[in-house]
């Protein structure tokens, strides 16, 4: 099961064609996106009303979009508007549809009850499109469900051991036991390594001449968007007092959205404010975060198969696994009580 009611990243705006559709699949709902006349997107769930064939095979008239089985046209909101074989049309000859926010470079959509879509609640990942910083978009299929990735993002721990060579650094960092606090929309992680060696990454670009205090500071927003500010600082210039002189700075920004209970769309960018004007630079950085997210990927599936071979396999929960565990009996609670509301409507 899964919340519904919440902003999940369906696609990078660009994914989104001028003409033609997006299909993607999300919550296990098959959902189409495509623009209408204006360029505002519309997202409509993927199966014609009448005989359930999918509107991402037909063509946009307009503002609207026309089934080409039969003909059905359905404007915006997901009315049918036309018949061609017959003049009446009944009430219920409609599609779903979903509210949709185009905002920073990533398009929203709402599941749940598009009544309770509130706009305020998107996040905000205006890094992605700051012209003070860069990146590039990223996006990775797993074939896994959400909440095992979402676990490995909510412990870096595994940091120095999954990604020796590219964001780990020396296993100091492990030894770092970060502060968990539990906030209205999920988790905020915030751990700092002083006096550590640099990760590879960072001194392919942008070398530090000695050692570093790091820090990861993020939300972790309900349920799989995660938000950062990381980066670091010579050892001794300040930056655990916010003195953050000749830093590397990040804007990590990640969505988890599940596509099934067994699959999950993974969009990522790891916006930077030094070197801007370094294509090279973010080329880099971008490819030591997507090799170092394919670790992550190799040690989730093994992981997966791992678990599949037991069902009754238990994990033992250790003082590291404050965070997720926080996380999950929050998600378990909202998917609770979403239940709860339905089956009282």
């Amino acid at each position: 099961m899964f919340i519904k009611n919440c902003w999940y990243v369906a696609a990078w705006d660009t994914e989104v064609p001028a003409d033609g559709f997006l299909t993607r699949t999300i919550t296990g709902v098959p959902v189409v996106l495509w623009r209408d006349s204006t360029g505002k997107i519309v997202a409509f769930e993927d199966r014609c009303c009448h005989r359930g064939a999918p509107l991402s095979k037909g063509r946009r008239e307009g503002d609207c979009l026309r089934c080409m089985y039969h003909g059905l046209k359905f404007d915006r909101s997901g009315t049918c508007v036309e018949i061609p074989s017959q003049k009446t049309i009944p009430p219920q000859a409609r599609v779903r549809s979903f509210p949709v926010v185009e905002t920073h470079r990533w398009v929203w959509i709402w599941m749940g009850d598009a009544a309770a879509a509130d706009t305020a609640l998107v996040p905000d990942t205006h890094w992605l499109n700051d012209p003070a910083w860069r990146s590039n978009d990223g996006y990775i299929h797993y074939d896994v469900g959400y909440l095992l990735i979402a676990d490995n993002l909510l412990d870096f721990s595994h940091l120095p051991y999954v990604h020796p060579t590219t964001l780990g650094g020396s296993e100091d960092y492990a030894k770092v036991v970060p502060k968990v606090e539990r906030t209205a929309r999920g988790v905020k992680v915030t751990r700092w390594t002083i006096d550590t060696e640099a990760p590879g990454f960072i001194q392919k670009v942008r070398p530090f001449a000695g050692r570093v205090d790091r820090w990861n500071i993020y939300d972790f927003v309900m349920p799989g968007v995660l938000l950062m500010d990381s980066g670091m600082a010579l050892t001794g210039t300040g930056a655990p007092d916010g003195n953050r002189i000749d830093a590397a700075e990040f804007r990590g920004c990640q969505a988890l959205t599940p596509e099934t209970e067994n699959s999950t769309h993974y969009f990522f960018a790891h916006p930077h404010n030094f070197l801007i004007d370094r294509p090279d630079v973010t080329t880099s950085i971008h490819q030591s975060v997507v090799t170092a997210f394919a670790e992550d990927r190799e040690m989730i599936m093994a992981q997966q198969t791992s678990l599949s071979q037991d069902g009754g396999f238990k994990m033992v929960n250790l003082g590291i696994d404050s965070a997720l565990t926080q996380f999950r009996w929050m998600v378990s609670r909202q998917i609770e009580e979403e239940s709860k509301h339905a089956a009282a409507a």
